[in-house]
């Protein structure tokens, strides 16, 4: 019983930590672009929105630069012939996460189809992103690395694309060309540490502030969430019902990109 009120108190501290969202260097992603900025979420499948990007998606809602936030998942996730009922999960959970209904769509192109073993082709996706990109006169897209978070190929084909089609526009006269970024992958273990990841990443901004290192341009861009964050990013997660199998549930628990997203400029030559 000596002990309670000193755990008591360490417990109440970490809550009121981790109970706002914290962010560092997030402006580096709308830098250069046109005010207010257009971001374009582009994924896979129904459920990366949640799994991976939350953290972002929500952080910009919120931005004093009041940006616009768009939606693109290029499959339906039909691997396992439940392509229609995962579209309306996902549509279930962009409502949640707050994506407005005419800024996200889903394509379900024949040689973009939800699979564990196929890269998907650069030009191929790059052709299907075109119009979303300069129709809405988007100034940065946001995708996964080049290793895809859990190495999915077709987590891992989006950044290819989306470069490959970049390196197309700034070929074109008259238009706008988009920056790329990529959410980046962790190691295995930092990747799994859920909660203690996010309040080590706090710590590392924080102790940066405390010995005055100034952002640049090369800093990453972080976004913390918040435990209402979080919740709101378990409840769109929940709304993906048919992809509710255990381990989803060790997902939510552990996963470090529940909590945490950091981000880096893609450049063409990493293609």
């Amino acid at each position: 019983m000596i002990f309670f009120p000193f755990i008591l108190a360490v417990v109440s501290f970490l809550l009121s930590v981790l109970y706002k969202p914290f962010e560092s260097n997030t402006d580096a992603l709308s830098e250069q672009t046109a005010s207010p900025p257009r971001f374009l979420l582009l994924t896979a499948h129904p459920d990366d929105e949640c799994f991976f990007f939350a953290p972002t998606i929500l952080a910009l809602q919120r931005s004093s630069s009041s940006p616009e936030i768009f939606s693109l998942c290029l499959s339906s996730g039909n691997a396992d012939g439940i392509g229609e009922r995962r579209k309306g999960e996902l549509v279930h959970s962009l409502d949640i996460l707050g994506v407005e209904k005419d800024k996200r769509w889903i394509i379900d192109h024949p040689q973009l189809q939800d699979n564990i073993t196929q890269q998907w082709d650069a030009e191929i996706i790059a052709e299907v992103l075109r119009p979303f990109v300069v129709e809405h006169h988007i100034t940065s897209v946001l995708t996964f690395d080049t290793k895809g978070i859990s190495l999915h190929p077709n987590h891992f084909s989006l950044p290819l694309g989306a470069s490959y089609l970049i390196k197309s526009l700034s070929s074109s006269p008259h238009t706008s060309v988009p920056r790329l970024f990529s959410l980046v992958t962790v190691p295995v273990l930092p990747k799994y540490a859920g909660l203690p990841s996010a309040i080590l990443a706090r710590l590392g901004i924080v102790s940066q502030t405390y010995l005055a290192f100034e952002p640049t341009v090369h800093s990453l861009p972080v976004f913390i969430s918040g435990i209402p964050d979080y919740l709101i990013t378990v409840k769109a997660i929940l709304a993906h019902d048919s992809q509710m199998v255990w381990f989803r549930y060790l997902y939510m628990t552990f996963s470090r990109y529940m909590w945490v997203n950091e981000w880096v400029e893609f450049k063409a030559q990493e293609a």
